[in-house]
């Protein structure tokens, strides 16, 4: 049920986009055809046509939710994606910019002035700008820290004090706090009285009066209770709590584990300073798996799918350039081996098959090692074991498939030997690539780098070379 409705919600959002760039197309055409046809009053009719198209596609935008509007300026090109913005209601640019990636983000913003980002800065909550702001013009920030009351200001400077991968960064400050002393009649009226709650509230923090947290109140016992239990004899005390420096990733964790909703962050002496909803963890979860693909890919920053040309290539020209110089040494490795390449030809059409072969299973080992690094399940305590268990499945890969290929070889060559280099190669370098895939992100991971970055290209690196050398002096020693 849950994959119908996501598929139906892509469905229709590919639906909008489809509808938008239907009547940018549309416009397009109508106004070129008004242009070539000329006449006295062109300049009116051309004005008025343009007025038209541009009145049908606002309607279409106010029909539309801001994330779908977001979804929708993604895939527009520079110029078609400022012509929607410009039509897009003012009120919703706030949220559009949150939604949105930050790379669009900042062309977003370099097509708003000063008035605009203000205004669409204070329709958010402190939270939020604080989530656009590093992306904001310094003087934005500034003016906009000038306009805020007490309370909302430090808020926005508590929230911006840390770094963007902690707790501190995803928390919100829209709390419900009730006394452990008042009987729950008490907290329903409170409830009452406030009106309007903060979303994703599945329960209530229960303070001291300093303001320290001692338990939590979930709804569900509020509203099941008899009315005249005290809060104290309800609520639970054994509850998760993070710290603002607590890592992001730690707290996404812990969500998915205790399958949370909301958790309390409080300072060092235990006060209650904030929360964490699982909304903001998600989009943790999903700009982190963003960048992780990123990485992999050898992007050194988000990049937005329709930047220019020479942005594009200067974000990726790092890596370009690491795996040019791999790709020299690797060359090298085979201009060693010149002699036996000519007089074996076969050697040449069958080495890139111990490569490839290499590379694909040790990207299925890095894959699983990032990932067991990522949830933390990776220990000083099984990773001895955890290196047995893929080399162990490395030698039964190399066997079964080693064999295979050496058949292939023998039976395409008529060359029994050379089938046997083969099968010998290959599992010789399924072995190095299960230890490359273990120990490269291990190694950056006890270096505090990120596993992700870089981990794919120094594999593809080792795989190749070493799948070179091995084949090649094999065969140079056994068969010539």
């Amino acid at each position: 049920m849950t994959d119908s409705l996501e598929n139906q919600s892509q469905d229709n959002l590919e639906a909008h986009l489809v509808q938008v760039q239907s009547l940018l197309a549309r416009m397009r055409l109508v106004e070129d055809l008004v242009h070539k046809q000329g006449g006295p009053r062109q300049a009116l009719v051309e004005n008025l046509v343009h007025k038209q198209n541009l009145a049908e596609l606002q309607r279409k935008l106010e029909a539309l939710h801001p994330a779908d509007i977001a979804y929708i300026l993604e895939a527009l090109p520079l110029n078609e994606r400022r012509l929607v913005w410009d039509l897009v209601d003012p009120e919703h640019n706030g949220e559009i910019l949150l939604e949105v990636s930050d790379s669009v983000r900042e062309s977003l913003i370099e097509a708003m002035n000063k008035a605009e980002l203000l205004a669409a800065a204070e329709s958010l909550d402190t939270d939020e700008i604080a989530d656009i702001a590093a992306d904001l013009p310094h003087d934005v920030i500034t003016e906009l820290l000038t306009t805020l009351d007490a309370q909302k200001r430090a808020h926005l400077q508590s929230a911006l004090a840390y770094p963007e991968d902690t707790v501190g960064a995803l928390m919100d400050f829209e709390m419900v706090t009730i006394r452990a002393d008042v009987t729950l009649e008490v907290a329903l009226r409170y409830l009452r009285r406030l009106g309007e709650l903060p979303d994703q509230l599945d329960k209530l923090f229960v303070v001291d009066h300093d303001d320290a947290i001692i338990g939590v109140l979930p709804l569900k016992r509020l509203l099941t209770t008899d009315p005249e239990v005290s809060v104290a004899a309800v609520m639970v005390e054994d509850f998760v709590k993070f710290q603002p420096e607590d890592a992001a990733d730690e707290a996404s964790q812990a969500f998915e584990r205790y399958d949370l909703v909301m958790a309390p962050v409080v300072d060092a002496a235990g006060r209650l300073i904030g929360r964490v909803t699982v909304d903001a963890v998600v989009d943790h979860i999903r700009e982190s798996a963003d960048s992780d693909m990123l990485s992999m890919a050898g992007l050194q920053e988000e990049e937005d799918l329709f930047s220019s040309v020479w942005h594009a290539a200067k974000n990726r020209w790092m890596w370009l350039a690491l795996n040019l110089c791999t790709a020299f040494i690797a060359s090298r490795v085979i201009g060693t081996f010149e002699g036996s390449i000519e007089k074996l030809a076969a050697l040449a059409a069958l080495m890139p098959i111990i490569a490839g072969i290499g590379g694909n299973s040790g990207n299925q080992t890095i894959t699983l090692i990032i990932r067991g690094l990522a949830l933390g399940h990776i220990t000083t305590a099984n990773a001895r074991r955890l290196v047995l268990k893929e080399i162990s499945v490395a030698l039964l890969n190399g066997l079964v498939w080693g064999s295979v290929v050496g058949v292939f070889a023998w039976l395409l060559y008529d060359y029994p030997a050379l089938g046997g280099v083969m099968a010998l190669a290959m599992l010789l370098n399924l072995l190095v690539a299960a230890l490359a895939g273990i120990f490269i992100p291990m190694a950056l991971e006890r270096m505090n780098r990120d596993p992700a970055i870089g981990s794919s290209v120094l594999l593809t690196f080792i795989t190749d070379s070493m799948g070179f050398f091995i084949f090649l002096g094999l065969a140079t020693i056994l068969l010539l």
